[in-house]
């Protein structure tokens, strides 16, 4: 193989006297013993997965190696891949003809996996029919329970809603027919009533000269309040429609009971400034302060 002509380092050979051809070409023999042997071209290199020819050689650059010699080293490679190739065929050539006969009808085969593959595409084309008609059974079906559950939780707001303004009617003694003056539903008389709220509200009351419990007004409003929350939480709705005539009979009844207790403090001068308070507060928290500026204005002009 030749060598890279590169001057060793190490040869520092003087010429003779007689500087004759023999002696030049001796010299330039020791010069070539002297180059360094390139690495043989690594296996690995080549099995690379993104391999490209042109920028592996562009790696060899400073190899020190010839042209003609790299090529010389490629075609051996070359060579010895194909005996590589030859001799694994030659160990594998039983396989091979197997391999060659197993193929032989291969194209009815691959036509009855084709046709098989086709029928089983129906049944799965099929299969996702029933399973999105199954999704829209069960999308209905969360949709139904959905307003199911609606109509339950409204169900349960409006037996609410008549429960509390039936408790205030006859609390506020509105639903009179039929029944006897001063007489409730069960027999009880109005006075036997009052005298045990009365029990009740003696701590409320200041003074019990006055005829209207302030604590029950307060509790009649609380009522009031919660029903018309529940009103609202319900929305438009003909049972509630139906229902406007007791909730203005309700409340008018309220206003003439607040009217009523608003005079009886305003009567009875500087005692009843607290009471006068009291009222407005309960005014305020039934949403009727005008209401209660337009009493005060009447009883100012009286």
């Amino acid at each position: 193989m030749s060598r890279f002509y590169l001057e060793s380092p190490t040869s520092t050979a003087t010429p003779s006297v007689n500087n004759s051809d023999t002696d030049t070409d001796d010299d330039e023999d020791d010069d070539d013993d002297n180059l360094p042997y390139p690495l043989p071209l690594q296996r690995n290199d080549f099995l690379a997965p993104d391999f490209s020819p042109s920028t592996y050689l562009s790696t060899l650059h400073n190899r020190h190696q010839t042209l003609e010699d790299l090529r010389s080293e490629l075609r051996s490679r070359s060579q010895l891949l194909s005996k590589e190739l030859l001799d694994l065929v030659n160990a594998n050539y039983a396989d091979f003809l197997g391999l060659g006969r197993s193929l032989k009808n291969g194209d009815e085969r691959v036509e009855e996996v084709r046709v098989g593959l086709l029928g089983f595409r129906k049944e799965v084309e099929i299969v996702r029919g029933k399973v999105e008609g199954k999704v829209d059974e069960v999308e209905e079906a969360l949709e139904e329970r959905r307003d199911i559950r609606k109509g339950i939780v409204l169900g349960r707001k409006l037996v609410e809603f008549e429960g509390r303004l039936k408790v205030l009617e006859d609390q506020l003694m509105v639903e009179m027919a039929g029944k006897k003056e001063g007489e409730d539903e069960d027999g009880d008389t109005e006075d036997e009533e009052d005298d045990d709220e009365d029990d009740e509200d003696e701590d409320e009351d200041e003074d019990g000269s006055f005829g209207v419990s302030i604590a029950k007004l307060r509790r009649h409003v609380q009522q009031w309040g919660l029903i018309q929350e529940i009103e609202k939480g319900v929305g438009e709705h003909p049972f509630i429609a139906a229902q406007a005539p007791r909730m203005t009979k309700v409340r008018n009844t309220l206003l003439l009971d607040l009217s009523t207790a608003l005079k009886q403090a305003r009567s009875a001068g500087t005692s009843g400034t607290d009471r006068i308070m009291k009222i407005m507060l309960i005014y305020a928290n039934m949403g009727e302060s005008a209401e209660a500026v337009k009493v005060l204005k009447s009883l100012k002009a009286t």
